[in-house]
């Protein structure tokens, strides 16, 4: 269970004799110690087992170290199996059609022992290109001739001696590169291996490393110039720099715990008038408060990383021969879903993916909403299509726009969606407006339920461009980063969660703080948590319960 935060108890035997204090204190100390490292060998703590400094040291050098930048989890390396070298073709060939050229990668200690024997010549200069026949060595036929790169250790992607060979894409070179390779003590890579191994010897770090996987899935330009922001090192800057701050107030915590609170520590530490005891953090206290707030700011993003990431999801909903899948066929430009007269045609939820503003969206059609059916799979439709509006993050409400009965009867069955889940429609579209009644005009109108107003016909596709543009500035704005960062948002719900920790740990840490010199340990673990949740942000603490599924999401020769 988490320690009693109310320790004024303590406080009030400070005015006891001195050495009755003493005994007291020492007996504290002691329990307090075995408490912590209790919690300590339940949270993996981020720190190696400290050594005692020595009584006269200084507390600028202190002489334990904080692994700020130590992975403290089994690297992939240790694996016997990932001594092995790999190989794997890298490129885009996929057997079906053949390409200008092939890619394969080489890694491990015998990369270059291996293009020695296929090339049969003087090995080229590390990092330059050069022209070299390929040979099968048990044979002496020749398959290929191909560019060859050769990168030494550690100055490769992997961290590893490195061989690149651009080879022609027909399938017959392909196949006989992979079928002599393995001849020759190499293995089939796994999916993700050489990102793996690059991860496990200090290239990347596992942000970065989920970045790449975000460079070779991007869609849009807006994922793509965020996922190569993320491989800039932009966003493991921020962590990682988070991170040294937690650790440096660490140190001071554990200064204050060795030398307890006999002696004043620093120009920081000051009298506190309140309890005659030395405030013990100083400015670290404020300097840790100030990073809280920073850590909140950061999460207040309204989620823009991840629906760039992810694709903005917008629902299209209304009720039956609104012409909701007459929309969703216009704005995906092919014939998606099936339209008909006939009410209750869409019973399933319909998606298909599209670009707005450079922005991946995935578009939602809906089954027409209404009450009164009793066609159990309409039912069931309508129970999915209220369930797509709640998880959506845009919803365009449709109705018929042609009479004012056809409006208001499509109205109340949008409302009744809406209130239903306590959701508010972005966008509503008349539809129709082609043979609406004379004197009807509701472009541009506003109401408190449904925002922003617009005509338009599917049939002669009249306020389609006007409505695509509002939709397109729409998603714009909820995926704009206007904090300055540079890129540093949350890409995924994984950040999220450990910020989300690391700052309830401060929020700990901030009423520890605030209850005198006995509360220092209790405090200190706060921010050693508060630093471990950041350092598996990046991989800097055991995270091998993400990288199984990390890795395996690359696809074989990344």
């Amino acid at each position: 269970e988490p320690p009693n935060l109310d320790v004024s108890w303590w406080q009030n035997k400070i005015h006891q004799p001195p050495s009755m204090r003493a005994k007291q204190q020492s007996a504290w100390a002691i329990s307090l110690w075995l408490m912590i490292f209790s919690l300590i060998n339940r949270s993996n703590a981020l720190c190696r087992p400290l050594t005692k400094r020595a009584p006269h040291c200084s507390i600028a050098s202190p002489q334990w170290t904080m692994g700020a930048s130590t992975r403290l989890f089994s690297s992939p390396t240790s694996n016997s199996q990932d001594q092995d070298t790999i190989f794997a073709l890298s490129s885009g060939f996929t057997g079906q059609q053949a390409t200008a050229l092939a890619v394969l990668r080489i890694s491990g200690s015998q990369a270059h022992n291996v293009l020695d024997s296929i090339t049969k010549s003087k090995l080229p200069p590390p990092r330059q290109a050069a022209l070299r026949k390929l040979y099968d060595p048990a044979h002496g036929q020749m398959l290929d001739q191909a560019l060859c790169l050769l990168f030494e250790s550690p100055n490769s992607f992997t961290g590893e001696d490195l061989v690149e060979l651009h080879c022609h894409g027909s399938r017959a070179v392909v196949q006989a590169m992979l079928d002599v390779l393995p001849t020759l003590g190499c293995r089939l890579a796994e999916p993700g291996e050489f990102t793996q191994r690059a991860f496990g010897r200090g290239k990347l770090d596992l942000v970065q490393v989920e970045a790449l996987a975000d460079i070779l899935g991007a869609d849009t330009q807006a994922q793509l110039k965020q996922a190569l922001s993320q491989l800039d090192g932009n966003l493991s800057k921020l962590y990682d720099d988070w991170r040294g701050r937690l650790i440096s107030g660490l140190a001071h915590a554990e200064a204050v715990i060795d030398f307890g609170d006999d002696e004043r520590l620093g120009e920081d530490d000051i009298l506190d008038d309140d309890s005659e005891q030395w405030n013990v953090w100083g400015a670290v206290g404020d300097n840790m408060i100030a990073l809280s707030q920073s850590m909140k700011e950061h999460l207040r993003d309204e989620r823009k990383g991840e629906l760039i990431r992810e694709g903005v999801k917008i629902a299209i909903v209304g009720p039956p021969n609104a012409g909701k899948s007459s929309l969703f066929n216009i704005l995906s430009k092919k014939d998606a879903a099936i339209v008909s007269p006939i009410a209750g045609t869409t019973r399933d939820v319909l998606q298909v993916s599209m670009d707005l503003g450079g922005i991946k969206c995935t578009l939602l059609d809906t089954a027409g909403v209404r009450k009164d059916t009793d066609d159990v799979l309409e039912i069931e439709g309508i129970k999915r299509a209220k369930s797509v509006a709640e998880k959506a993050d845009l919803v365009v409400a449709m109705v018929d726009g042609s009479s004012e009965t056809e409006k208001t009867g499509g109205w109340d069955a949008v409302k009744s969606i809406l209130d239903e889940n306590k959701l508010s429609a972005s966008m509503l579209v008349l539809n129709k407006c082609d043979i609406k009644d004379q004197g009807e005009d509701s472009k541009g109108e506003d109401t408190s339920d449904f925002g922003n107003t617009y005509d338009v016909s599917c049939v002669t596709q009249e306020g389609i461009d006007d409505f695509l543009d509002a939709l397109s500035q729409k998603v714009t704005s909820r995926t704009q980063d206007d904090s300055g960062n540079e890129g540093a948002v949350i890409t995924r719900a994984r950040h999220r969660q450990h910020v989300e920790a690391a700052a309830d740990a401060l929020g700990r840490f901030k009423v520890l703080s605030g209850q005198g010199p006995l509360a220092v340990d209790m405090a200190a673990e706060e921010l050693r948590l508060a630093a471990s949740e950041l350092g598996r942000i990046t991989g800097a603490v055991d995270v091998e319960d993400v990288l199984d599924v990390l890795f395996s999401d690359f696809c074989i020769g990344k």
